[in-house]
């Protein structure tokens, strides 16, 4: 397990709420709990008594798994009383609050368990008992027809107020390497549909319910699924097909330049964090690995393989050969965005500029957060309403009429 900091992690000068400050998965991990405090009431009282708990098995993945497991069934009680009582919206808030806490230890199973799995699936469950209690944002879980079979997805409606009478602009948001629909709700959704704009969350192949459920894999060619979910969208009645976009976080900066390269009728994108050769990310990563080093890594690394669906290093470095975007981005026509920390310990700078040079949208812009102005670390985990602000605000502006 890691109990050692990486090359640049936790040091002194570094401003970020590091819980475990030996231990950058761990600190990372409860920061994505934490984060979604403004928008899905987290409560830092409870992630600290996880925290409390926790103080003396940093590393030890069964005990964080455990005691996350705990919170949320306490806060699910919680939820359960305040229902039987005909307090909804207390119940909807201790719902949302219980699924997280169950995703937050879950993610760091490997191998998944039957208890790891029976967690998430209630995870699941009560989130959308959360969404049905809720009045706003009005959240309709959606399947997405791909192929033989359907993507999970949460849609989140715009504020009616705000949207008017007209379709409205939305954008679909795929996950990352480790994320999830429910995890990525926290990040800020409400804000966006506060400004009238939709949005359509999917566990694409490889991640959430679809790679724990129904047995899909991780997949480089990210248009085979980007399409349908396009296409699902551009068929309901309250959107405009002409202001769709997409975007995705961390390993999305692969998927949603991708999506948007192969998919011209997304009408932008947004990259959260960067991506470039993610094959040789994984190279490097496993060399290192070998070496004895200890890498800032989001989840343990038994988690390559298992997303994308093989029993072995040579057969997941094998599938990654098609994940570059070396001449791919290139036919990108649409506006682009893309966000990065200066100090994002996963995904170099320098391969964030790499990415933006080489999109051939005439309108692109990079921004990147520095320690002064916090958002310093990946996907602006340390900061997250600064990212979130900066992106919405640019899609409203892209996206208007």
């Amino acid at each position: 397990m890691e109990t050692k900091s990486a090359a640049t992690f936790g040091k002194s000068d570094d401003p970020a709420f590091l819980y475990f400050p030996t231990n950058y998965r761990w600190s990372m991990g409860l920061l994505i709990c934490l984060s979604a405090a403004p928008w899905t009431g987290v409560e830092i009282d409870e992630v600290n008594r996880v925290g409390r708990a926790l103080a003396d098995k940093v590393g030890d993945d069964t005990a964080w798994f455990t005691e996350w497991a705990r919170m949320g069934d306490k806060i699910e009680a919680r939820g359960r009383d305040e229902l039987r009582k005909g307090h909804k919206l207390t119940a909807a808030s201790c719902f949302m609050r219980a699924a997280r806490y169950y995703q937050t230890g879950e993610r760091f199973i490997q191998p998944r368990s039957r208890t790891s799995m029976d967690v998430y699936a209630k995870s699941v469950r009560i989130f959308q008992e959360a969404a049905a209690l809720m009045y706003r944002p009005r959240i309709e879980p959606v399947e997405i027809p791909y192929g033989s079979t359907t993507l999970p997805g949460l849609l989140v409606h715009p504020d009616p107020e705000v949207a008017g009478k007209n379709p409205a602009p939305a954008m679909v948001f795929f996950d990352g390497f480790d994320v999830t629909k429910e995890i990525q709700y926290g990040y800020g959704i409400p804000d966006l549909a506060a400004r009238g704009i939709g949005c359509l969350i999917v566990d694409g192949p490889g991640n959430g319910e679809s790679v724990r459920f129904r047995n899909l894999p991780l997949i480089a060619e990210t248009e085979h699924y980007a399409t349908p979910v396009y296409e699902y969208l551009a068929g309901r009645k309250e959107f405009d097909p002409k202001r769709i976009g997409v975007m995705a976080l961390s390993l999305g900066g692969y998927y949603a330049p991708r999506a948007a390269a192969l998919e011209p009728r997304y009408a932008c994108c947004v990259a959260w964090g960067a991506q470039w050769d993610y094959h040789d990310i994984w190279a490097r990563r496993l060399e290192a690995l070998d070496s004895g080093k200890v890498l800032s890594l989001s989840v343990p690394p038994e988690h390559l393989q298992w997303v994308l669906g093989v029993d072995s290093r040579a057969a997941a470095l094998k599938k990654l050969e098609g994940f570059r975007l070396d001449g791919i981005v290139q036919k990108m026509r649409c506006p682009f965005l893309l966000l990065h920390g200066a100090g994002d310990e996963q995904i170099p700078l320098p391969l964030a500029e790499k990415l933006y040079a080489a999109v051939g949208s005439k309108q692109k812009e990079l921004k990147v957060f520095t320690r002064e102005e916090g958002g310093f670390h990946h996907c602006q985990v340390d900061n997250i309403t600064i990212g979130v602000h900066y992106m919405w605000d640019w899609i409203a502006e892209v996206l208007k009429p």
